[in-house]
Formats: C-alpha cells, structure tokens, sequence
C-alpha cells in the first residue's frame, strides 16, 4: 500500500492509494510496503494535474484552498459576527436602525430594518405593490426558492396561506398591511453566509409604516434569525444604536457568545406565551435625579394573561409608559426642572421649553440592574434648536395601554445584551455613534 502526503502551507492531507504503475519511474523502488512522501506538484503524484501549471497559477490554487479552509476553521472557532448598524434616518428617510443584508446569489444588497419585536423577516421583490424603487430580484438568484405549503415554516408564519403549491402569508406592521411568499435563500450578515433562510418576498404593501427595504426579525419565534442561527450563534445577541443623527454605520450588532462584553449587568428575562416574541422584563421603578417617583405597582408588574409588563423594542423611537407611571415621571421632571417655567407642547410631546434647560437624570430600575439615562437620551431638540422636550409620552390608548416600552432612543449609545439561553437581558453604556 503507497501513503501519500501532500503539503500545503497550512494543513495536512493523508491520503491511501490502491494505484497502482501510476508512473514506472516513480514506482521502481516500490515494495508496496514503503512510506512515500510527494508534494501534490511531484512528477510522481498522481494529483498532478494533466495540464501543467505555471508558477503563478500554482501559488493562486494553493492561496484559494487556504482562503477556503481559513473561513472553515473560523467557522469552527468564532461563533460571532459583527454586524454594522446605523440610523435609517439619514440614509433611507425611516425611523428605524438598519443593517446591510446581502441576499440571494449573486448577492444583492438590502438595507433592513433592526426589529426585535418581530419574527420573520421580510423584503421587497420584483413586483410588489406599493413597495419602495429598492427590490430584490430573485429570478437573479440561483439559490433562491419558494417553501412549500406542506414545509413546517408555512405554519409558523401569522395567517398562511395556500392558493397554490407555495406559502404565502399576511400581516400587520403598524398601520401597514402586508402580503408576501414565503421563500428561501442565502443571507449574508457581515462575512457569515446563512444558506437556505426562510424570510418573507413582499407582493404587496398598503400604508407608510413599513421599513422601505424589509426587516430583520430579531424576536423569539421559530422564524426569527435568532432561531434560523441558533447553532451557529447560540440565541445571543447584543446591539449599540448609534444616535439618530448619526450619518455612517458606527453602530454594531453582534452575534454570537463570543463577541459580548464580559462586564455588565443582568436582570431576568420573563416570557409571555401570548406575547412569546417579545422581550419582557421586570421594571420595578424610576427615579427622577434622586427621587423614586410614586408609581402604583400594578402599573409595573408583569402580568401574561394581559400582556401587561415592560419590554426592550428597537422598533418604537420613544418610550412609551402606562399613564400612571409617564405622569408620576412627568411631574417629577418638570418639578426638578423649574415649576415656574412655561410648559408647551410639540406634536406628541407634552413637556417641552423654548428656554435652555437643565434635566434631571432618569433611571429606570430593573430587578438586579439599573439604567441611568445621560441628557441625550431624555432630550429631544425642535429642528431649529429653539424647543426641547422630554422623549417620552404615555402608552396609547389601545391595546397596548398596559405595555411599558423601553424604545430606541432610549437604549441609543448603550449596549443591550440578549442572552436567551441564560433569560436574561444587560445593558452597559458604551458610545458607538
């Protein structure tokens, strides 16, 4: 039996041959019993490739397979990716952060809206009604492919559908309706592939309030990318928004155990089964500069038969708190602030000044962990600069009147941490605009 060893500048082959006469020059000392030793280039290999190969061509075989087996072992080690994020406000007109998606093969690239709130993600394509001029083309996609109503994801989307022998399906996004197949294809976040993710391909779309390239569903359902990934990144995710005003990508989301920041502080995530892809946590109080405002525990507590609680968003831009706790903190902010200067109102916002101001810290705090918030996430600034306000208002008047949302500008230069196999949730300050 002849052992063949070929080298290469990183790893090693071995390889076993029956071959037998492969070259009679080569074989002449051959006993069948002797170790030999080729370079995959010797005359006596028996890789040799028919054609010979010039130097150059050589070197460039031989990097590509190091490139190939390079993104194999990081495969392996890293479990992590980091993923640039920045303020939709600037670049695409939206209110939302966003990432840079590419989609299909050849990729096409898609600006997605950050959404932790949702499960499936979804995008525009060739054909939608209603849909941004920014379309995916995935008759360009070799990869590309529509899931059967028969595949299990057709039923882990909210109202499936099954005219034909694809999946479709519809939903509500704020005071948008939506109608989109459900497909597959390969999703590229940073440098990681993900082959075969299930997302929605949008046909249709009525109203202003969806994302004008799709969205990145972030939630805790079977669809989410949390879920699609979850042996690659172990359900763990963490996130610094940049500050709305910021014009590059200097945020970043990053996925994966390895790439969290080891110091920072943890409470309990809490499920709720009618809610089941939101992020729910137990808020037990806010404190306005040094006071702990006077909030009726009920209007806190976590309850799953109502939906009643306190979630992180990266959808909602401001807080919004159940009426008895926005008032117990309204009060308080514009006591410390100056009960003899002149409260006006600016759109939704009920708190505003045309006089510079000094404001008082807010801290929300959470059971094991405490958030104070510095000036620029309690602030909002009129366009001409001559009106500031408190970014926060009460809940709507709906159903989610019980429901206290930490929203983004909130959470804006601060890392949020969602470990989901541990069920808990930490925040740390950290700049990244």
């Amino acid at each position: 039996m002849k052992i063949l060893l070929s080298l290469t500048p990183l790893f090693v082959f071995l390889f076993f041959s029956l071959v037998q006469g492969l070259n009679p020059k080569c074989d002449a000392r051959d006993d069948g019993s002797t170790l030999q030793v080729f370079h995959v280039f010797s005359p006596c290999s028996p890789f040799k490739p028919s054609k010979p190969l010039s130097w150059a061509e050589s070197v460039l075989q031989l990097q590509a397979k190091d490139q190939a087996r390079m993104q194999f072992l990081a495969s392996l080690v890293a479990k992590r990716s980091i993923v640039p994020i920045a303020s939709g406000r600037q670049i695409i007109q939206s209110p939302t952060y966003i990432v840079r998606a590419k989609i299909g093969t050849p990729p096409q690239t898609l600006l997605m809206a950050l959404d932790n709130s949702n499960d499936a993600s979804w995008i525009p394509c060739n054909g939608c009604e209603g849909c941004s001029s920014t379309l995916f083309a995935p008759d360009k996609s070799t990869t590309f492919k529509n899931v059967s109503c028969a595949a299990a994801e057709c039923k882990q989307v909210p109202n499936p559908t099954c005219g034909g022998s694809a999946c479709a399906f519809n939903l509500t996004y704020g005071s948008s309706s939506i109608a989109a197949n459900l497909v597959q294809d390969t999703v590229t976040l940073a440098t990681d592939p993900l082959p075969g993710y299930t997302f929605g391909c949008i046909a249709k779309a009525t109203g202003t309030s969806t994302p004008p390239q799709g969205l990145l569903g972030l939630g805790r359902g079977p669809l989410s990318l949390l879920s699609q990934t979850q042996i690659l990144y172990q359900s763990t995710f963490s996130y610094c928004l940049p500050s709305f005003k910021s014009l590059n990508f200097s945020g970043s989301l990053r996925l994966g155990p390895s790439a969290q920041p080891k110091n920072i502080k943890f409470t309990p995530l809490l499920k709720n089964p009618r809610r089941s892809s939101l992020y729910y946590v137990n808020l037990v109080g806010i404190r306005v500069g040094r006071k702990i405002v006077d909030i009726p525990p009920a209007a806190l507590a976590f309850n799953p038969t109502t939906g009643a609680g306190t979630i992180f968003d990266s959808g909602t831009v401001f807080t919004r708190l159940v009426e008895p706790a926005y008032v117990a903190v309204r009060d308080e902010f514009r006591r410390r602030v100056g009960a003899n200067l002149t409260v006006t109102t600016l759109g939704g916002f009920e708190t505003c000044y045309t006089v510079p101001i000094v404001a008082p810290t807010i801290t929300f705090l959470f059971s094991g962990m405490n958030v104070t918030l510095p000036q620029d996430n309690i602030l909002i600034h009129s366009t001409a600069g001559s009106t500031t306000c408190l970014a926060m208002a009460a809940a709507p008047d709906n159903v989610n009147s019980v429901l206290n949302v930490i929203a983004n500008m909130q959470q804006q230069n601060h890392r949020v941490l969602y470990d989901v196999p541990n069920s808990r949730l930490g925040v740390s300050r950290e700049l990244c605009t």
